[in-house]
C-alpha cells in the first residue's frame, strides 16, 4: 500500500541540512509543511479549532471555502472525492503566489492543507492529474498575523529550459579544454616525463571538476573519467580502474610511465568519447537546482575530508574548482531565482566568492596547495562552517525551483 505524501507548502529539499535554519521564502514554506503535519496529528490542535474547515474536491469543484477568515493559522481538511490524483494549493486570489500545498492527494484520501495568512485575498486551487483545474471563490482574510507565510511565485516547468540550455552550452565549450589537458598529460607519459605528468595532472583534473552539475548528464563517462576506488573489488589494485584518480594514485605511488600510459590513453579516449556523446545525453531540468547543492556537498564529504586524495595532496584545489562549478550553476539559475527569492540570490552571490577566497587562502607562499591533512584545525573548522552554511542556503533551490504548473 502506498503511503500518502506529507502535506506541506512545497516539496522538501534534499536531506541532511545542518546548523541554523535558512530564512527565505522557500524555508518559510518548508516550516509550514512540518507544521501542517503537526496540525493534522496533534489532538490539541482540534481543540484550538483552527479556522478553515472541510473541502470535498473532485474534477468539477475545489470545494466551498469560507468567504472570510481571520488572519493567522488556517487549516483545510481536504478530501479527494475524484478517481484521480490531485495537487491542492492555497494561492493568492490572482493565483500569482502560493502559500501551501498538498503535492499528491490520492483518490478517497483526506489530508490537511495548513498555513498562516495575513490580511488579503486568497483561494484554494485544485489541479487534477487528468487535466481539470478548479479554484474556490475568493477568501477574504481580515487583520494581520505575525509569522505569516510569504507568497511564493510558482514556476512553470518551461522556465528551466533556458538555464539548462545555458548550462549545456557552458559544458560544451569546456569539454574541448578537458580533452586538450588530457592530451597534454598523455604526451608527458608518452615521453616518460613523470615530473611533467605530475604537474599537468592537476590542471586536467580541475578542468573536469569545474563541470560540476553536469555529472548526471555524463552517463558512464563520469565513472570512467572520475571514479574513485571505493567499492571496487580490489580497491586501488583493481585492474579495470581508470580515470583521474587511478592516474593520481600511480603518479604519486611510484608507478612507471610505461605502466601509466595505458591509463592516460584511456583518459584521452574517454574525454573524446564524452565530447561526441554529450549532445545526445539528456539533462533533466530538475537536477540542475539539486546539483547546485550537491557539488558542494560532495566537496565537503570528499575534498575537505581528504577522502578523494590519492597522493597529490590537492583536494583543496578540487574544492576551489567545485566552488567555481557551483557559481556557474547559480549564474544560469539566477534569472529564475531572482523573482522568487532575491534575498537568497544576494546572499549566495556574496557567500560563494567569500568561500572561494577562503579556500585560496589555504595555498602555500609558493602558490602550491596545502594538503588538507596539514591544514590547521581552526582553518579547517572555518571552511567546514562556511560550506555548511552555504549548503543550507543552496538547499532551498530545489524546493524553490520545483515546477508547479497551474498553481
Amino acid at each position: 500500500m502506498t503511503a500518502e505524501p506529507t502535506p506541506r507548502a512545497l516539496p522538501r529539499p534534499i536531506a541532511a541540512l545542518r546548523r541554523r535554519p535558512v530564512q527565505s521564502a522557500a524555508a518559510g514554506l518548508l516550516v509550514l509543511g512540518v507544521a501542517a503535519g503537526l496540525i493534522a496529528a496533534d489532538p490539541a490542535g482540534a481543540d484550538r479549532q483552527v479556522p478553515g474547515g472541510a473541502l470535498r474536491v473532485d474534477t468539477t469543484t475545489c470545494g466551498r471555502a469560507p468567504a472570510r477568515l481571520p488572519a493567522g493559522p488556517v487549516s483545510f481538511s481536504v478530501t479527494n472525492a475524484s478517481k484521480v490524483y490531485a495537487t491542492v494549493y492555497v494561492v493568492s486570489a490572482d493565483a500569482s503566489l502560493a502559500y501551501a500545498e498538498i503535492p499528491w492527494l490520492g483518490p478517497g484520501k483526506t489530508l490537511p492543507l495548513a498555513t498562516t495568512l495575513t490580511g488579503g485575498q486568497y483561494a484554494v486551487r485544485c489541479v487534477f492529474s487528468s487535466g481539470p483545474v478548479q479554484t474556490t471563490g475568493a477568501i477574504a482574510v481580515d487583520g494581520t498575523a505575525a509569522g505569516a507565510v510569504r507568497g511564493y511565485q510558482p514556476m512553470n516547468d518551461k522556465e528551466l529550459t533556458a538555464p539548462v540550455t545555458a548550462y549545456r552550452a557552458y559544458v560544451t565549450a569546456a569539454l574541448p579544454k578537458l580533452l586538450a589537458a588530457a592530451q597534454t598529460l598523455d604526451a608527458d607519459l608518452a615521453r616518460g616525463d613523470l615530473d611533467a605528468a605530475r604537474a599537468d595532472w592537476l590542471p586536467a583534473h580541475l578542468a573536469y571538476e569545474r563541470l560540476g552539475a553536469a555529472y548526471n548528464s555524463f552517463g558512464d563517462y563520469d565513472t570512467a573519467l572520475n571514479g574513485m576506488a571505493g567499492g571496487l573489488p580490489q580497491g586501488v589494485d583493481t585492474p579495470t580502474w581508470t580515470g583521474f584518480f587511478a592516474l593520481e594514485h600511480g603518479l604519486w605511488h611510484g608507478a612507471t610511465a610505461a605502466k601509466l600510459r595505458p591509463l592516460s590513453q584511456q583518459l584521452v579516449s574517454d574525454a573524446s568519447g564524452l565530447i561526441d556523446d554529450f549532445p545526445s545525453e539528456d539533462t533533466d531540468p530538475g537536477t540542475l537546482p539539486l546539483r547546485a547543492h550537491e557539488i558542494l556537498e560532495n566537496a565537503l564529504q570528499e575534498q575537505l575530508t581528504g577522502t578523494a586524495d590519492y597522493g597529490s595532496g590537492t583536494t583543496l584545489a578540487t574544492l576551489d574548482a567545485n566552488v567555481q562549478g557551483t557559481e556557474e550553476v547559480l549564474s544560469v539559475l539566477a534569472p529564475v531565482v531572482q523573482p522568487r527569492d532575491p534575498a537568497l540570490l544576494t546572499r549566495l552571490n556574496a557567500e560563494l566568492p567569500a568561500l572561494e577566497a577562503q579556500v585560496a587562502a589555504a595555498k602555500k607562499p609558493d602558490g602550491s596547495w596545502i594538503p588538507v591533512a596539514e591544514l590547521p584545525a581552526d582553518q579547517r573548522r572555518r571552511l567546514d562552517g562556511s560550506i555548511g552554511d552555504l549548503l543550507e542556503q543552496l538547499a532551498a533551490l530545489p524546493n524553490l525551483l520545483t515546477p508547479r504548473n497551474h498553481a
